[in-house]
């Protein structure tokens, strides 16, 4: 996710956020020389945030669905579960559902998704705010701006993912035998948290998930950060 959110962003701070850019030579074909020091404005941040969020869910969906699906299987013996392992899991909804199937979920992760634009938004604002006013170093920096950006995100998207998991974990129905499908759109599983666990539904298990986020998102940013800044430019 990070290799594109870097694509992105370049894509952009060349493509979109540009004024201050000259073309070398009279030809449309010339290259274009963009100002080093002018930096992605925070929103540009924000929208690279959505586009590697949108083409990392192309990947993470199917993952997600098959693990929230093992997740949910509570039988004691294994002989009783519906799926042996994520192998089988995959091969059975692929017989019975084909590749739609297995990509069940998909718009909800790509809603879901769309608050990196939160996330990544957040991490260049804070990102600033450390630079000008402390003198922290540049990884001290990345990792209280990841750890702090990461938390803004959950606060912002933990309900969208809460209405996902139920998405991905209802019956598929049909031939694959594992229930009745109950949501036959998002809004569907929306309503139905809201109607039996009123608003605390879409906050359930959000204490441990709002902890864990800031010290393994503070540490992959310091990690993802100083190689950056290790690669030749």
């Amino acid at each position: 996710m990070l290799g594109s959110l870097t694509f992105y962003r370049r894509m952009l701070k060349e493509n979109v956020f540009s004024d201050t850019s000259t073309q070398i030579g009279n030809s449309p074909y010339t290259k274009v020389a963009v100002d080093p020091e002018r930096q992605l404005p925070t929103f540009g941040h924000g929208i690279a945030g959505i586009m590697a969020g949108w083409t990392v869910s192309f990947i993470a969906a199917p993952v997600e669905h098959i693990k929230a699906r093992l997740q949910i299987q509570y039988a004691a013996d294994k002989t009783q579960r519906l799926y042996s392992g994520p192998i089988d899991c995959s091969k059975k909804i692929l017989q019975t559902h084909g590749l739609r199937g297995l990509y069940h979920g998909l718009s909800a992760t790509l809603l879901f998704r769309t608050f990196f634009f939160f996330w990544w938004g957040s991490y260049d604002i804070f990102t600033r705010f450390f630079s000008k006013h402390t003198s922290l170093s540049a990884p001290a920096i990345n990792f209280w701006a990841g750890g702090l950006s990461a938390q803004v995100f959950w606060i912002t998207s933990y309900p969208s993912d809460v209405v996902k998991q139920r998405i991905m974990t209802d019956p598929l129905g049909g031939k694959l035998g594992d229930g009745e499908r109950r949501f036959l759109r998002w809004r569907d599983a929306a309503r139905e948290i809201w109607r039996t666990d009123g608003a605390r539904g879409y906050w359930r298990g959000f204490t441990p998930c709002f902890l864990r986020a800031f010290p393994a998102n503070a540490m992959a940013l310091v990690a993802f950060e100083s190689v950056m800044r290790a690669l030749p430019e």
